[in-house]
């Protein structure tokens, strides 16, 4: 039976060629995935492994925030006493922080978290181990600095240059010492890191005298646990000290643990593509075995058993699975490179490392491709198994009977409902604990409607019979022959299903949250410009002060970032400035009123007053944040904004108790409004600093927005396998069925439908198919969008559901093109085929 299986295979070769294709993409998405990430996971423990291989021990104590005064960080005299240990070769201060350099045209390199500055560190050598210099040298003075090479080739700069910077401070221009590579995080990342001078990195980012960390090493053959409990006596409490082995070890766990997450996301895409894949496997081997009944009938009479022919299917399943998955994980290690050199050229830049290519990616491509083809094979198979010996002499088709019609119908209808039920369910409900009720619903309706959709099949496609009636002749054929075999034409729209109903509901989340969001910017915000910093760090008061003196600015007020204790509980305060909030934010106010801050009052969220049970002229008790305390009054009452927290304050208020000031966003209204040279105004003000930016309302609403386009475009990517195995199903549905219909096509030619006709016959029929097809997905597609959207409402002040109708047209257009480009093959061959030799096929 294994030779008669091969036999098969080898006499179908093109046939089984779209399967190949399918089982092929869903392995190379498996493999490649685990190739990736074992490739970057491994170089990434290299980097880390060499960042540590000259560390015996490091030593880091976070700043007190409260009171950063008395306890800053690690003082020059605890490096002194860790350098007198005995073992230890030499202990080294490090201090850092923010700090963006631009380039010529005066925009920031790199993308503001991954710009950091540090420290020169020379030892008596004078040269600091952690640095290799390509030319010049370290920074010695306070105005000179050292940049990494790449960043000093994205700026073209050169030794001697004077290039400024710009940290949390003004900024500053410095004179270009020396050029360095480097290992650290920050510049593979596509960053860039800014050496100073040692005293002059204190007084920016610590204290003059103060470290973050430090970093020791040891000598020749001392024992590094010896070095860290005589560190750990020096240091007590007051900071963590661990051998450089174990952080290094640590850094590798955590670099693996933050790799799972993107390994869990690409081979979630390959699951759904390899599920797609199923239906067309499944679709095929069913044809096949409804194109060889008389031949499994006529193995059956001369003595094979069910299980032989079941065995048959399966094993020509496993050689096409086997096949397919070997071919697979070689275009699987291509992805891998090919994700690789994405990664590079979008500038986030992968330490160099060879390509990690190990058993386990070998072994599941394997395991999956032919797992998955032979068990989208088995139902084909126990069908061939019940063909009756009595078939052989006959050419009729075995026929599914109206019991197992009635059977899958009632089946898929329970599932179909369970599902919705739960999908209604979780919408409701609401929350993490709602949208996973909604996931379980989503899979159990996706299979109920795909057990469904040949019962589908016949209403749907009725309804585009009068679309057909221009086509003529050809138009009724394509209708007829889309009804024809209903399961045949479920399975194959089905794959297609499966995409757009992912791909629908992305486009309906992605456009209600964005039109949302959308609202929210343009009903909240009244400000002509918001600034912010780059890296994502507060502004300092030195920059509001720059801001407020900007000309024809009449009105500028921080979002200053705070908090307060309420009975032991912390609670969030926004400190802002009086009178000018309201010309610069729209806080709808329920109750009092907003003129109430300049008297020291409070402002509260509604939502918040209602669980606290305040209201205008409430006394709030408060603990601040340096521990003094004090009563506050309910001034006013405002609907919850996404731009303030739920207690609002006076800045004046909150910089008593709170030496440094941390202002995520300051807001400006300019006279005039905005304008070209209302925003030059206000960058010039800030000492045309590239660090910070200045967005006008179009940029805000994109800052929100492009977040939720950017994922958007990324799951497209990712379901676009899915949709290209999609296609290879219609593809392969209408080259079989072209096939099988050979005797049918050859007496149509015969009684007068030309080449021209025939060709548009198959072309439609792959069109109405393809669009029933999107028709159900984008249907499910929308529902999915609603309930998930649902879970979201609380989070999203300005939620209504929003149908992205231009998408959806697009959808079914390119679902229309895709059968007609499905079609070109199949329809080609059918209208080639000999007339006569096509009357006398069987």
């Amino acid at each position: 039976m294994f030779r008669t299986a091969l036999r098969n295979v080898l006499a179908h070769k093109a046939r089984l060629l779209m399967t190949v294709l399918a089982v092929m993409l869903g392995v190379a998405f498996v493999s490649g995935t685990l190739v990736f990430t074992d490739t970057l996971s491994g170089a990434f423990r290299n980097q880390s492994a060499k960042s540590y291989d000259d560390v015996a021990v490091s030593v880091s104590a976070a700043a007190n925030q409260a009171d950063p005064v008395k306890t800053p960080g690690l003082s020059e005299q605890t490096r002194q006493k860790i350098a007198a240990i005995d073992g230890v070769a030499a202990a080294t201060g490090r201090v850092g922080g923010f700090a963006g350099v631009p380039d010529k045209a005066g925009k920031l390199i790199g993308s503001g978290w991954s710009n950091k500055g540090g420290n020169f560190a020379p030892g008596g050598n004078g040269e600091d181990a952690s640095y290799a210099f390509t030319a010049g040298t370290g920074p010695v003075e306070d105005d000179e600095i050292a940049l990494d090479k790449e960043t000093a080739d994205k700026g073209g700069y050169q030794v001697g240059d004077r290039v400024r910077v710009a940290t949390n401070g003004p900024v500053e221009t410095y004179t270009l010492s020396g050029v360095f590579t480097t290992e650290d995080g920050a510049v593979n990342a596509g960053g860039s890191l800014v050496l100073f001078d040692t005293a002059k990195a204190q007084k920016l980012y610590l204290r003059p005298g103060f470290f973050y960390d430090i970093t020791v090493a040891g000598k020749p053959g001392a024992d590094d646990e010896k070095i860290l409990t005589a560190v750990r006596k020096v240091v007590g409490d007051s900071a963590d000290a661990q051998t450089g082995q174990a952080l290094a070890d640590q850094q590798a766990k955590d670099i693996e643990s933050g790799l799972g997450a993107l390994n869990q996301m690409l081979l979630g895409f390959a699951g759904i593509a390899l599920f797609v894949g199923v239906f067309l496997i499944s679709n095929t081997f069913t044809m096949l075995v409804a194109q060889r009944t008389k031949e499994l009938a006529l193995m059956r009479a001369v003595g094979a058993s069910r299980k032989q022919i079941t065995r048959s299917v399966l094993a020509e399943a496993g050689v096409v699975g086997l096949v397919a998955s070997l071919v697979g994980f070689g275009l699987g290690i291509g992805l891998a490179v090919a994700l690789r050199a994405g990664m590079n050229a979008f500038g986030l830049k992968v330490p160099d490392g060879e390509l990690v290519v190990g058993t386990t990616p070998l072994v599941s491509a394997l395991a999956v491709g032919v797992l998955i083809t032979m068990l989208a094979a088995w139902l084909p198979g126990r069908r061939a198994a019940k063909i009756p010996p009595v078939a052989a002499m006959s050419s009729v088709h075995a026929v599914a009977t109206t019991k197992s019609l009635v059977v899958r119908n009632t089946i898929g209808a329970i599932v179909t409902g369970v599902g919705s039920l739960a999908i209604v369910l979780g919408a409701g409900k609401g929350g993490d604990e709602g949208r996973m009720l909604i996931a379980g619903g989503a899979f159990l309706c996706l299979i109920g409607v795909i057990v469904l959709i040949p019962l589908l099949s016949r209403p749907v496609i009725a309804l585009t019979r009068p679309l057909l009636k221009p086509f003529g002749v050809a138009g009724s054929l394509a209708g007829q022959n889309a009804v024809r075999n209903p399961r045949r034409t479920g399975a194959t729209a089905s794959a297609l299903a499966i995409g757009l109903t992912l791909v629908t509901g992305l486009s309906v989340l992605g456009a209600t949250v964005g039109s949302a969001v959308d609202r929210m910017t343009t009903d909240q915000i009244k400000a002509d410009y918001m600034i912010t910093m780059a890296s994502g760090e507060g502004l300092n008061q030195a920059a509001l002060d720059a801001v407020e003196k900007t000309p024809g600015a009449t009105a500028v007020s921080p979002q200053q970032a705070g908090w307060v204790q309420l009975k032991g509980d912390f609670a969030s305060v926004s400190g802002v400035t009086p009178g000018d909030v309201e010309k610069v934010l729209n806080l709808h106010v329920v109750a009092g009123s907003l003129g109430s801050l300049a008297d020291g009052r409070v402002a509260v969220a509604d939502k918040t007053a209602e669980k606290k049970g305040w209201k205008v002229g409430s006394t709030v008790p408060v603990e601040f944040s340096d521990k003094k305390k004090g009563e506050l009054k309910v001034g006013a009452v405002f609907e919850e904004s996404e731009f303030v927290s739920p207690l609002v304050l006076d800045s004046e208020i909150l910089n008593r108790h709170d030496p440094k000031p941390y202002i995520p966003q300051i807001f400006v209204k300019m006279d005039g409004g905005p304008s070209a040279a209302a925003e030059k105004a206000v960058v010039t003000a800030l000492g045309d600093n590239p660090a910070m930016t200045v967005m006008d309302q179009k940029d805000i609403r994109d800052s929100f927005g492009g977040v939720i386009n950017m994922m958007l475009n990324i799951m497209y990517g990712l379901l676009a396998m899915a949709l290209i195995i999609a296609v290879l199903g219609v593809v392969n549905t209408l080259a079989m069925s072209v096939f099988e219909r050979q005797q049918e096509i050859g007496m149509l030619r015969a009684i007068g439908l030309d080449r021209r006709r025939v060709k548009r016959m198959v072309r439609l029929e792959a069109v109405v198919i393809s669009l029933f097809g999107a028709v159900v997905g984008i249907g499910l597609g929308s529902f999915l969008g609603w309930a998930i959207g649902e879970t979201l409402k609380n989070s999203l002040p300005d939620y209504a559901l929003v149908l992205p109708w231009d998408r959806i047209a697009v959808f079914l257009v390119l679902a229309g093109l895709v059968g007609v480009l499905a079609s070109l093959w199949p329809a080609r061959s059918a209208a080639k085929l000999n007339m006569l030799a096509a009357i006398k096929a069987e």
